[in-house]
């Protein structure tokens, strides 16, 4: 088994450039790049790195970073145009990346200085504290993928194939020779007003090749990833699951000279996409390659499958995976107050899914994929999120994440492009993102033009994150469950959560009311925590949120508390 992950509390914001930093408010649908604008690198100034930092902050995920497919033509520059009728929305999606060792050309002032652009804001992210993580795409790559701007001597995907085989171990891609990629019907690339000479309904690509979400079909249909191809990394899946790594297949060494390449530019971690759809085996050979080369670098896999964590946190030598089918799933359908909802199923995260690792779970209430917690499709109120992103943030050793404009309740109203009205802000098209705006200020990034709502919003998360980054017993503390402990005493509520988070020098008692009302208990410690502890008699707890006091005369028999509805306290004693 690996060793669990010696690095302290993550604290990750996530953000695209493409939006951050952009001012433009038009928002038009299916907009282009000129009348909707597009953040860039140089957008993420000191101030804003700064502003991110003293909120606690230890990480940015600058995601959609890598070259990826889009309508907008960088001809100009000797970017080849990417066709639009394999493309989604009029940016595109950062995750069908059309050229590894290349940044996005969106996201520069000075097109042909993009990587130098990018470099900059490495090391102005580093100068503020900060450290820097980026996507890994592992899985697939655009239709369009072509490198121009890789190293001398290295070997293009798929540029030594063999076509006419279906799978073999040394192919790059997987083929359906003998026949033409079909693009799906009813797709309307760009929307009705787009116009480009490459928009014929039409994608040369014989043989076709096989779809990113393992759909190997010449004619995949609208709802697949029809805009990406399926690497190859030696697995056959035509009959059954058949692995071929001996000897190592090709694109093993093409992916270690990539992250190699990132690596050296002085990424500190990788967020890697769908890793479940990659051979296991793989992560373990590259994981352990780049730490040799890379000691503390830091891979984050984004997973959904509790049955596997185990087997990419041990044998693939990942860090961390996301906590998404878990502690996620559960806080959204108490924070919705969905029927049935209960902490317990908190319980099950800790104590069944993620039982010996729950340290190693990165944990979050929003990212790209996710609707936003403002939107009608989740709770429509930001504040309803208090209780929920309070367990997400101390509930254990590993990583909280926030995405960015969760901080400010971003709703992410209304139907962008290729992104229709779902609670989810867009990854494919050029857009405002709105409420995050006021707090950009037009490059001031000093919140001005936020509500006072908002503002009081943006304090709460800023003081939840600063105690959970601050505060030993957080950050590597143990737990101790008191659910258990209460379900006789009078009071006890389903929807409130309670546990300790203590090392021998700090305690922090975490309680959490997912109540759309108030709700009083005595909150019991058993008597063998208590000896544990050393702790007996009268004893005064803090909240570290509102740094109100509590006190009880004698500690064996309780505390009594008054939980405000859709609330929580962090009582350090």
């Amino acid at each position: 088994m690996a060793p669990a992950s010696p690095h302290h509390k993550l604290i990750i914001y996530q953000l695209l450039p493409r939006l951050f930093g952009n001012t433009n408010t038009t928002n038009k649908f299916y907009g282009s790049i000129e009348e909707n604008g597009c953040g860039k690198f140089n957008d993420i100034t000191g101030k804003a790195l700064t502003e991110i930092k003293h909120m606690g902050f230890t990480h940015v995920w600058y995601t959609g970073v890598i070259e990826h497919a889009t309508m907008t033509d960088y001809s100009a520059h000797g970017i080849t145009p990417d066709d639009p009728d394999v493309v989604k929305g009029r940016a595109g999606s950062p995750y069908a990346v059309t050229d590894y060792y290349d940044v996005a050309p969106d996201l520069a002032v000075d097109v042909p200085n993009r990587m130098a652009e990018y470099e900059a804001l490495i090391e102005r992210t580093h100068q503020i504290g900060l450290k820097v993580i980026i996507d890994f795409v592992p899985n697939h790559v655009a239709r369009t993928y072509q490198s121009d701007a890789k190293p001398a001597g290295v070997r293009d995907f798929g540029e030594d194939d063999d076509t006419n085989q279906a799978f073999s171990p040394q192919n790059d891609f997987y083929y359906v020779p003998g026949h033409p990629f079909v693009v799906p019907g009813g797709y309307n690339p760009g929307g009705d007003e787009f116009q480009s000479p490459l928009k014929d309904r039409r994608f040369d690509e014989y043989p076709a090749k096989g779809t990113g979400d393992d759909v190997h079909t010449a004619s995949p249909s609208i709802n697949n990833w029809f805009e990406t191809v399926k690497i190859n990394y030696g697995a056959d899946f035509r009959n059954g699951y058949h692995t071929h790594f001996d000897p190592i297949p090709p694109v093993w060494h093409k992916m270690l000279d990539i992250l190699t390449f990132w690596a050296a530019k002085g990424i500190d971690a990788f967020r890697c996409d769908m890793v479940e759809l990659v051979p296991i085996e793989f992560w373990n050979w590259i994981t352990t390659q780049m730490k040799q080369r890379f000691p503390d670098l830091i891979f984050i896999g984004e997973a959904y499958n509790p049955n596997e964590y185990s087997n990419y946190l041990f044998g693939g030598n990942f860090d961390y995976l996301y906590d998404k089918v878990g502690l996620y799933d559960a806080i959204k359908r108490l924070t919705r107050n969905e029927h049935g909802a209960s902490t317990w199923e908190i319980n099950a995260v800790w104590n069944h899914h993620c039982r010996g690792f729950d340290e190693r779970m990165l944990r979050f209430m929003e990212n790209h994929d996710e609707q936003r917690i403002a939107s009608r499709d989740f709770a429509a109120d930001p504040w309803l999120a208090v209780p929920g992103i309070i367990v997400t943030a101390t509930l254990a050793n590993g990583p909280v994440m926030i995405y960015f404009g969760q901080e400010v309740g971003e709703p992410a109203a209304g139907a962008s492009g290729f992104s229709g009205d779902d609670g989810r802000t867009t990854i494919f098209d050029y857009w405002g993102v709105a409420e995050h705006q006021k707090w950009v200020n037009n490059g001031a990034f000093d919140g001005e033009m936020l509500s006072e709502d908002q503002k009081q919003l943006r304090g709460f998360y800023a003081k939840l994150l600063n105690i959970t980054g601050k505060h030993e017993a957080i950050t590597n503390g143990k737990f101790y469950e008191l659910m258990v402990a209460n379900q006789q005493s009078p009071g006890f509520s389903e929807k409130v959560y309670m546990y300790l988070r203590y090392t021998e020098s700090e305690r922090i008692l975490v309680l959490v009311n997912f109540n759309r009302h108030d709700h009083h208990m005595n909150v019991k410690l058993p008597t063998e925590l208590l000896t544990q502890l050393s702790v007996n008699g009268p004893v005064t707890f803090t909240d570290l949120l509102s740094n109100t006091e509590l006190k009880t005369d004698d500690v064996s028999e309780g505390l009594y508390v008054n939980l405000k509805a859709i609330s929580g306290m962090l009582l350090l004693f």
